[in-house]
Formats: C-alpha cells, sequence, structure tokens
C-alpha cells in the first residue's frame, strides 16, 4: 500500500513535473523550501520509486544529481491533483517526448537552470515554462506580470541561425524583457546589435560568467547600450508587464520510460560524460583532424591524459581516429555530430552535411573524395594547411599559458568569419582562426592567416583587399571591443619577404590603418607564435606580436 504524501512532498513533485532535471540547489531557489527539507523530501520520493536522478556535470556547472519524475510519480501526482494521467501530459513537460528532448538538451537546460535560480533569489517566486520549438529555451514569469524569456545560444550555433532565432523572438509573443547567454564576446557584439531592433529589453551575458555570478555581480550587457549590469539591477529597470508563448503539446504523449531504457539507447550520454570529455570534445568538434599532440596543446595537459581522454571517447564512439599521413587524426563521429547539435538546439541534419566525416571502418583508409561533409572534406583535401592552422592554434594555447596569458577565445575558420558593409555591398572576411588574448586586463585580438598559394604580388593583393575593405570601416573594433591585428604566416620565409613589400604599397595607396604582422612557418616553429617571430611593414626588425600594442 502507498504511503501517504505531505504536503511538502506533494509540492516537490508538482515542481519536478514543471522543472524536470533540476538539481536540488536549483530545486530549493524554485520552490522556495530549504536546501536540507529539498535534500530530505527527494530522499523520501526516491525510495517510494517515485523520483528519478541521474549524475551530470558541465564545463559551467558543477557535479549534481538531476531529479525527474518517474512513471510511477506521474501517477502519483496526477490522484493527489484529481486529475487524469492524459491532462498532465498535455499540460507539463513530463511526457516521453518531453523527457527525450531535454535529456538531449542537458548541458543547455543546466544552465538555463543556473539562471532561473538566480531570478528566483532576486524576485522569488517565479513559474518557469519550458519550449521545444519556439525561440528561447524557456520563459519565466514573475509574480508582479513580467516576463522574461531566456535563451542560451551555444558555440554549436552558426551564426546566420542565432541572427534568425533572435529576429523569431521579436515577432512572437511581447515578453517584458529577454535574457540572452551566449558563448562568446564576438557573438554578444553580433547579437547586441540585432537586439536593438526587437520590440522589448534585451540583456546578453557570456555564458561562463553568468554562470559564476550572484545577482549582485554585474555581467549583464543591455542590447540599448549603458553599463554593464547586475541581475538585481537589470531587473529594478525592466517594468512593463509581459507576455509568453503557449505552444502545443506534442501529437504524441507516452508516459515517460525509465531512463535505464534511455541508457541503453545511448541517450544518456550528456550525463555519462565529465566536463573533460566535453572539453575534448568541443575541441575536436572545431579543429577536425587535429593529431592527439595538438589536442594536447589546446588541452594544457599531458600526453596520458589526452590519451585516457581520447581512449573513453573512442570507446563511446563518438570519435575516431584514423592514421592519415603516418599520424593519428581526430574527428567526430556521426553518432556525436547530432548530440552536440541537440545540446546547441541545432540542427542534426545540417551538422551532418557540414561535417561527417563517414562510416567509422576499421583500418580502412580515408580519402578525401569519400568524406561526405562538405567542410570536414575541404579540410582533410587540404591537409597540409590544416595540419599547419591546428598547430599553430596549438601551439599559441601553450605558449599562452606560459606566458601568464589569458586565452579567451581561439575560433577556428567557420567561427572566425566576419561580415560587413562596404560601399553599399555585403562584404566579407574569411580567415583561419581568431584570437583574442588578455594581456593585463586588456585585450589583444588577432586573425590568422596561414597562406601558401598567395606568391605572385597580383595574388598578394588580392589576398589583402578584403582586410583593407574590413579595418577601413569601424567593424574591426565594434566587433571585438579593441583593434585586431593581422597575422599573416607564409611557408616561404622569401614569400614573406616579398608579401612585405606589397603590403607596404597597398597600405600607402589606400591610406587604411592596417596593424599587420607577417612571419613564417620556420621562425614561429622556432620562436612560436607570441615570440618576436613577426616583422610588420614599417620595418625589418623581429618582434613579438603585442611589442607596440
Amino acid at each position: 500500500m502507498a504511503r501517504g504524501l505531505s504536503p511538502g512532498q506533494i509540492d516537490l513533485l508538482q515542481q519536478l513535473a514543471e522543472t524536470p532535471l533540476v538539481d536540488r540547489i536549483e530545486l530549493a531557489a524554485l520552490s522556495g523550501r530549504s536546501t536540507a527539507g529539498v535534500y530530505l523530501g527527494l530522499a523520501a520520493l526516491a525510495e517510494q520509486g517515485l523520483v528519478e536522478s541521474l549524475p551530470h556535470a558541465g564545463e559551467f556547472v558543477s557535479g549534481a544529481r538531476r531529479f525527474l519524475l518517474s512513471s510511477a510519480g506521474l501517477e502519483r501526482l496526477a490522484r493527489e491533483r484529481g486529475a487524469s494521467l492524459k491532462e498532465l501530459l498535455a499540460e507539463l513537460p513530463v511526457s516521453e517526448e518531453w523527457r527525450r528532448n531535454l535529456l538531449g538538451r542537458l548541458d543547455g537546460a543546466a544552465a538555463i537552470y543556473q539562471l532561473a535560480s538566480a531570478l528566483a533569489e532576486a524576485a522569488y517566486p517565479i513559474r518557469l515554462r519550458w519550449y521545444r520549438s519556439s525561440p528561447p529555451d524557456a520563459a519565466a514569469a514573475l509574480a508582479d506580470g513580467r516576463t522574461l524569456a531566456l535563451l542560451r545560444l551555444g558555440r554549436g550555433v552558426e551564426r546566420t541561425a542565432a541572427a534568425l532565432r533572435l529576429r523569431r523572438l521579436g515577432e512572437g509573443p511581447r515578453y517584458s524583457a529577454a535574457l540572452i547567454l551566449v558563448s562568446d564576446g564576438t557573438r554578444l557584439r553580433h547579437l547586441r546589435r540585432i537586439a536593438r531592433g526587437l520590440p522589448f529589453s534585451c540583456l546578453i551575458a557570456l555564458e561562463r560568467h553568468a554562470a559564476r555570478a550572484a545577482v549582485d555581480d554585474a555581467v549583464w550587457v543591455p542590447a540599448a547600450g549603458g553599463p554593464v549590469l547586475s541581475l538585481a539591477d537589470a531587473l529594478g529597470f525592466i517594468r512593463t508587464p509581459g507576455e509568453w508563448a503557449r505552444e502545443r503539446p506534442p501529437l504524441r504523449r507516452s508516459p515517460p520510460r525509465p531512463l535505464s531504457e534511455h541508457a541503453a539507447q545511448g541517450r544518456l550520454l550528456p550525463s555519462r560524460l565529465g566536463p573533460a570529455e566535453k572539453r575534448t570534445l568541443d575541441l575536436i568538434a572545431d579543429w577536425p583532424w587535429l593529431g592527439p599532440d595538438q589536442l594536447e596543446g589546446l588541452l594544457g595537459v599531458g600526453r596520458r591524459r589526452v590519451s585516457q581522454l581520447t581512449r573513453s571517447l573512442e570507446e563511446l564512439e563518438l570519435i575516431r581516429a584514423p592514421r592519415l599521413e603516418g599520424r593519428r587524426r581526430l574527428v567526430l563521429t556521426d553518432r556525436a555530430l547530432p548530440m552536440l547539435a541537440r545540446r546547441d538546439r541545432s540542427s542534426a541534419a545540417d551538422a551532418r552535411r557540414r561535417w561527417s566525416a563517414g562510416p567509422n571502418q576499421a583500418g580502412a583508409a580515408v580519402d578525401w573524395r569519400d568524406v561526405p561533409g562538405r567542410r570536414s572534406r575541404q579540410l582533410l583535401r587540404h591537409l597540409d594547411h590544416t595540419e599547419a592552422v591546428h598547430g599553430f592554434a596549438a601551439a599559441l594555447a601553450a605558449q599562452a599559458r606560459g606566458l601568464g596569458l589569458e586565452l579567451s577565445q581561439l575560433d577556428p575558420p567557420h567561427r572566425a568569419s566576419r561580415y560587413f558593409r562596404h560601399e553599399g555591398g555585403l562584404r566579407s572576411i574569411h580567415p583561419d582562426a581568431f584570437i583574442l588574448l588578455r594581456a593585463s586586463g586588456q585585450p589583444r585580438p588577432a586573425f590568422l592567416e596561414w597562406e601558401r598559394r598567395a606568391i605572385r604580388p597580383r595574388t598578394m593583393r588580392t589576398r589583402l583587399a578584403p582586410y583593407l575593405r574590413y579595418f577601413a570601416s569601424r567593424r574591426p573594433v565594434d566587433d571585438h571591443g579593441a583593434q585586431p591585428q593581422l597575422w599573416v604566416v607564409f611557408d616561404d620565409p622569401l614569400a614573406a619577404d616579398r608579401f612585405l613589400t606589397v603590403a607596404r604599397s597597398e597600405l600607402a595607396r589606400t591610406r587604411v590603418e592596417l596593424p599587420l604582422l607577417v612571419s613564417d612557418r620556420e621562425r614561429i616553429g622556432r620562436l612560436g607564435p607570441l615570440g618576436p617571430a613577426w616583422r610588420g611593414p614599417g620595418g625589418w626588425e623581429q618582434m613579438d606580436p603585442f611589442a607596440r600594442a
């Protein structure tokens, strides 16, 4: 015979039905109960088989257990509320379809729960509503009628998709404001320009800053301009009552299956992976076909640790390591690509079309012609160039650590592109990497071009022209908060000398202030990316990249 539940335990069941996969600290904040009361209440509910839990940790989320109702717990809540199971499945995010959705978004959901907990601390009580297909990940309703759209735009969301999602947000219900979490400062500035056109206030923060911030810490940047605000101050400026979106419930609404069944089907990988393994996956996603030694430099760990991480991910069939030109190369499998896409609410089909490395055939040679992902195929086709850029990125990360510099951002080619208006047309630059270092608290941004084909003066001028247009505008500072440098590296030192001569002539002709530094493979290999391996167009002496910053 089932034991009776106390009113507090029934309230916990209801809160878990509204906020599945919440951890105990977050549940205490959202429910207004003491942490001790939540721990004891969940232990009693787990003993009766009414709740399930799974472990979880992320890059910015401490390890914890996350809880959700079991099928028995859902039936018990229906009885206690005097409702039918069908009504609860339609009203709350508790169905099997919702469970699959949120398990795939587990890392993103954890970031939203952290934000919701901070909101509850600043303006208790709040109600949280999850979305499956609407632009926000979730929305929070405050007791006084204000509503807040909560969005997380992870690193896997392409620039165009992020802008489209923000524009769709403005076409929907009129929220009081939107709180947006982003992965890096470049995306923050890009979305800030778009958010100014929305019909309500938007505040944007770096996810890593928001995760560690107290409600009184100033980390939120208003899209409309003004000082950086704390969450408590931001809520003080948001006064307009708002609406929030209501989605149709899924057509199929099945009772939730046990977590053990999801584990058997591989849906609990976001729970099984630790922060180091997730970081490794993200780096391999950024730099496909990199070598283990390059991964060692990017991660900042020893060879033995890299071997442990890659072996674990290979056993889970998330990466493969074919041998190309005598070296192991690491690339994501078609199992990992949709997992990362679901985490960031981006298209798994698009991820496969761009990055698929094809089926994993042990011992089979890999030919670039057989790689289905168009971007992955391009990187493999030009493996010498890919190897050079990956080596530069790894050496830069290792040297920055040795010099005590903070490497805030290191973007691969597909995130380093910039788009801008010039003479009435849309223009772009497509560097091989974007780097953001911090020295003495000051940002030091730079673009990298590893040049192999520009050996004639005409080709060199053609390669330089997009950067001259970009630096002739205000966009470099608008995009990065400081004037970036352009680093150009040649395989051949004679080509580097010739390029400096051409660049000096072009800078004099156009009168564009372009902070240009040039080097070659041998100097970079000997002195490192941050050593005195660079020369500027104004002279021939070698210097480190920030000697005149």
